[in-house]
């Protein structure tokens, strides 16, 4: 694995272009190291998927549909290794990709377009028709096809969130980062926020800080400043004072899993804001591609929520402020009820309550 600094402060037009976080360059993944932003700007190159599986784990990709790209393009190297390993025998090749898929799955419990993303591979390295080659050649054409598609289901949802908010001076609320780098590029919340700022530039938006990894405030708040999106940046405590004061007029956020009854999983946060939300009578909005949404669930109830290291709540960018020894929890995501939420907007249309009905005719 290889780091390459690339510094690019250029501010764009409010289309998300300029922002790739997951790249596929000369048989290799490339991702910005997210860890490192907004001081600096890191690509690291991954040539195996053990590396890209570490670089999901340690948070170096994250957002659930970057990790879904990333996964699969993690795969394509796995399928390239097989097959200069395996000698042409097929077992060897199923068993060396078998292996890679439990290990990229093993990295992040909670997101559901990660093992959505690895059984879209396991269709094609299981066809008994093709050669090992051909196999290889057609998980490299799958796995791009995932990065694009990705990239236009934002576009979408971007543009069909923007004729939910029609507000003259709208002020969005956003928490976490469900921006350009949390996708293949544009963004779910923000493709939402990007798509509304192109049609109102009078859009100004309030940023979580979204404690403990302050993805809000270091990546949330770095999308929209080189886009010259109007914003604010605000700890995760001061969210229902500034609804009170009436400075807020909608909430929008990503999301990790959404399960058939329209509860959802999101960065751990999101159910205080639509606790908020709901108190204050503002709309609560849910963008995220179809792909996240596990129709397998019935209740937030059954969503694995992930429990990360202690480290990152004691203290932050090697700095302690917590006393030893002191217990931690550190659950990376809660749920949302669906009777908290307004709408959910993916790319291929807005479900509305009920969601058992909404989101079933969506997967038609």
């Amino acid at each position: 694995m290889s780091k390459v600094n690339s510094i690019d402060q250029a501010s764009g037009n409010g289309s998300g272009d300029a922002i790739r976080p997951v790249k596929w360059e000369d048989g290799a993944v490339v991702l910005i190291d997210q860890r490192l932003l907004p001081l600096q700007e890191v690509h690291v190159r991954c040539h195996t998927w053990q590396e890209v599986a570490a670089c999901i784990q340690d948070m170096t990709v994250r957002g659930a549909p970057a990790l879904g790209v990333t996964a699969a393009l993690g795969m394509v190297l796995a399928a390239r290794r097989a097959l200069s390993e395996s000698a042409g025998d097929r077992g060897r090749f199923r068993a060396a990709l078998q292996d890679a898929t439990k290990g990229l799955f093993a990295t992040r419990p909670t997101a559901y377009n990660l093992p959505w993303a690895l059984r879209e591979m396991e269709l094609v390295w299981k066809v008994d028709a093709l050669d090992l080659g051909e196999i290889v050649t057609a998980m490299e054409k799958r796995a791009l096809a995932i990065l694009e598609q990705d990239l236009a289901a934002c576009r979408a949802i971007g543009e069909y969130g923007a004729e939910l908010i029609k507000d003259k001076r709208p002020v969005i609320l956003t928490h976490c980062n469900a921006g350009a780098l949390a996708t293949a590029g544009y963004g779910t919340a923000l493709g939402v926020i990007r798509s509304v700022h192109r049609r109102n530039p009078r859009l100004h938006v309030f940023v979580d800080e979204t404690r403990p990894l302050l993805q809000g405030a270091r990546l949330t708040a770095w999308e929209l400043m080189r886009e010259g999106i109007s914003c604010e940046l605000i700890t995760d405590n001061m969210a229902g004072w500034f609804m009170r004061q009436g400075e807020i007029t909608h909430v929008v956020v990503g999301a990790d899993r959404i399960t058939a009854s329209g509860d959802f999983a999101n960065k751990i946060g999101t159910y205080s804001l639509s606790v908020l939300a709901r108190e204050h009578g503002l709309p609560f909005f849910v963008a995220a591609p179809f792909s996240t949404v596990d129709l397998s669930l019935v209740s937030g109830d059954s969503i694995p929520i992930e429990e990360r290291d202690e480290s990152e709540v004691t203290g932050f960018g090697g700095v302690r402020w917590a006393p030893l020894g002191v217990r931690v929890r550190n659950p990376a995501f809660d749920v949302t009820p669906a009777a908290h939420v307004t709408a959910i907007i993916t790319e291929r249309g807005v479900a509305t309550p009920p969601f058992e009905r909404s989101l079933a005719a969506l997967n038609k």
